[in-house]
């Protein structure tokens, strides 16, 4: 299954995600390397948010993911939730429709 863990975040977090940056991404490397995280990335114009595509059977991986993250640990997201993401079609699609 997948499931799609949404951020909502700070005013002015381009900026103030700098100094958690590296820690953030080398969480989401390791999430990536274990095949937790498929996809992830915040939202452009306006950067008001991200969204992170996890694979797993609950959405645990998803919540664990946020509870560790520096962005959240660290006030830059003001609100997160996971979503379980029903994919039919395309390569990744769990289990496609053919």
């Amino acid at each position: 299954m997948h499931y799609l863990l949404f951020y909502e975040v700070v005013d002015d977090y381009v900026n103030r995600r700098a100094r958690f940056r590296a820690a953030h991404l080398a969480l989401a490397r390791g999430a990536v390397a274990r095949g937790d995280l498929v996809l992830g990335g915040a939202f452009a114009n306006p950067p008001d948010g991200a969204v992170l595509l996890f694979r797993g059977t609950s959405p645990a991986v998803a919540e664990a993911f946020a509870r560790e993250d520096p962005y959240v640990k660290n006030g830059l997201v003001t609100r997160w939730y996971v979503r379980e993401w029903t994919t039919v079609v395309g390569e990744l699609a769990e289990p496609p429709i053919l």
